[in-house]
């Protein structure tokens, strides 16, 4: 191949891959300057973030009236975004405490776990750095109707995020997946019609599971 084309190639590689890790700046600038008049820095912060459903979990600061909770998610990112924002939507915050759901879109999109779980223990790397006594919850990825037909990807995924949390006494890893079946079976009634996100009864499923992590 001619170099010229070479050289072309590699600058619209460059481009894309520019383009890709900022596809959120937008957004994530929205989350910044709405946080802004919500966030008191004198006060003990604990930071939700992650993709959409997270970001749809409008009463946080409702269900939990004694904290000052900062919700940070974004809808449709992946792990690797949250790793690229990871200043912006936690660390600024200097949180207490990070409530982190990833993964769940990057299997989606045909991501390894290996990849997913590289990502996330970036993140919580970059957290620790900043203070290494930062309670950190991971997640589980959720089943839902849309992606019923992928759920051995995500319990698969669920298994080695579970891994993760083994051997330190400030990480922790919730299971939200089992309490969303019934017998096995998607719980079709917690889900909006998209039959992606989740509808009050399904938040309240995740708030029984989450609660005790917020003590």
């Amino acid at each position: 191949m001619p170099k010229k084309i070479l050289v072309t190639l590699f600058f619209l590689s460059s481009i894309f891959s520019i383009y890709s890790q900022n596809r959120f700046q937008e957004e994530v600038n929205f989350i910044q300057e709405k946080n802004k008049f919500l966030w008191n820095k004198n006060e003990e912060t604990i930071v939700f973030t992650g993709s959409s459903s997270i970001r749809l979990w409008k009463n946080l600061d409702t269900i939990f009236p004694k904290n000052q909770i900062i919700n940070t998610g974004f809808g449709a990112s992946l792990s690797g975004d949250l790793l690229h924002y990871v200043q912006e939507l936690i660390l600024n915050y200097k949180p207490v405490k990070v409530f982190i759901y990833e993964g769940e879109n990057d299997i989606a999109y045909d991501k390894t776990p290996k990849k997913i779980i590289q990502n996330i223990n970036n993140i919580i790397k970059k957290i620790r750095n900043q203070n290494s006594q930062t309670y950190i919850v991971l997640i589980s990825a959720k089943p839902s109707i849309k992606r019923w037909h992928l759920r051995k990807k995500y319990k698969r995924f669920n298994r080695k995020l579970k891994r993760v949390t083994k051997k330190d006494r400030l990480l922790h890893f919730v299971n939200v997946w089992k309490p969303m079946l019934n017998s096995n079976k998607i719980n079709t009634k917690i889900f909006n019609k998209d039959g992606l996100h989740m509808n009050k009864e399904g938040y309240n499923i995740w708030y029984s599971v989450i609660k005790k992590h917020l003590n």
